[in-house]
């Protein structure tokens, strides 16, 4: 955040604060580029190349006359980015950072209701044109026909994607509303997972909640619908988030009990905003234990310190898990690269070292 426009201060024009759409009616971006390359970059992430051969801004002086204009141009263009622009191009951003590290794959989401679902689905094909990183793709029941989903499964099989997470989805009126399938659509995981397998031999990740799912009446419930799954076709199964390793140890327990072999990965919560983690963890059923309170007690306006907690709790937890004979662990970024490099340094998982392109 910053405080409102109050002029061009620091430099020539376009150098200013620009109050911007992505994160709310209070937020500014401030853009200040001081030479030529800097104004070419800018008309270029603009999509404006007109603005480089426009009279008025050809020239620094032409851009200080009419300082005005172009500040209505930019401000019109910043009004208009939105806040999944702005996550994208955070993903990218830790998807560059992350990839030395060699997940086995990286899972895209897509939104609440199954927003962001168009570009979920263009981020996962260019995951595979452009990094050595294995997609793994969100698809969900919501909003959607069985034909549709359908069409949306054979393209992923033909732009090279192999692996699919397949989930039922939030209900389209918001976490918390009555779940309702679509008309014609798969009406749950499970159906989702036959489908995919009908179409095509993919790896199939399903998610599955050590802590029981919201809407289920018990356990056994659960342990049901995840075994409808494998029969299905899914191969994999991740945890919703937890804090205390024997919730894992006890579901783990139940499902081999049900004679379920697949592996249950570990979902690991990479959260530092403890506010937020306490919205979703009511939304999901996840427990927070006293423990993690007092952790981060006190720290509402020391985001640093938090971050440090929320690497430190989640790599004590790996650790633990890994004592009890667990080697997978996945981790939820939340679209940011930074604590996920930092668990993983508590863990002692380095970066794979390259040598420099041109070095033999």
């Amino acid at each position: 955040q910053a405080t409102p426009r109050n002029g061009n201060k620091g430099g020539l024009p376009p150098v200013d604060i620009y109050p911007c759409k992505p994160f709310g009616p209070n937020d500014y971006m401030y853009l200040m580029p001081v030479n030529l390359g800097h104004w070419d970059g800018l008309c270029a992430a603009m999509d404006r190349p007109d603005l480089l051969i426009d009279p008025r801004f050809e020239t620094n002086q032409g851009r200080a006359e009419n300082g005005e204009d172009l500040y209505e141009e930019i401000r019109a263009w910043c009004a208009e980015r939105t806040k999944t622009e702005a996550m994208e191009e955070t993903l990218w951003e830790s998807i560059s950072r992350l990839e030395p590290l060699s997940p086995n794959f990286v899972s895209v989401t897509y939104g609440a209701g199954g927003s962001t679902r168009d570009r979920t689905h263009r981020t996962v094909r260019r995951i595979v044109r452009e990094t050595d990183i294995r997609p793994a793709a969100h698809l969900t029941c919501v909003s959607a026909t069985r034909g549709e989903i359908d069409d949306v499964i054979r393209d992923y099989w033909s732009a090279g994607i192999r692996h699919i997470v397949a989930l039922r989805g939030d209900p389209p009126d918001g976490i918390g509303e009555a779940y309702t399938p679509h008309p014609g659509g798969y009406a749950n995981a499970a159906e989702l997972a036959g489908g995919i397998r009908k179409i095509g031999d993919f790896e199939i990740s399903v998610g599955c909640y050590p802590e029981k799912h919201p809407e289920s009446r018990d356990f056994d419930y659960d342990i049901d619908l995840l075994k409808q799954k494998i029969d299905n076709g899914a191969t994999r199964a991740i945890t919703q988030f937890f804090f205390e390793p024997d919730v894992y140890f006890r579901f783990r327990e139940r499902a081999e009990r049900a004679g379920i072999t697949i592996p249950i990965v570990p979902g690991i919560m990479l959260q530092a905003n403890f506010n937020g983690l306490k919205r979703m963890a009511g939304l999901c059923g996840a427990s927070l234990p006293v423990w993690l309170h007092e952790a981060y007690d006190g720290l509402d306006d020391d985001a640093g310190t938090r971050k440090l907690v929320t690497a430190h709790v989640a790599a004590k937890l790996c650790s633990k898990l890994q004592a009890g004979g667990v080697d997978n662990f996945h981790f939820y970024t939340l679209n940011r690269a930074e604590l996920a490099l930092s668990t993983c340094q508590l863990l002692g998982v380095k970066a794979e070292q390259r040598e420099p392109e041109g070095v033999a």
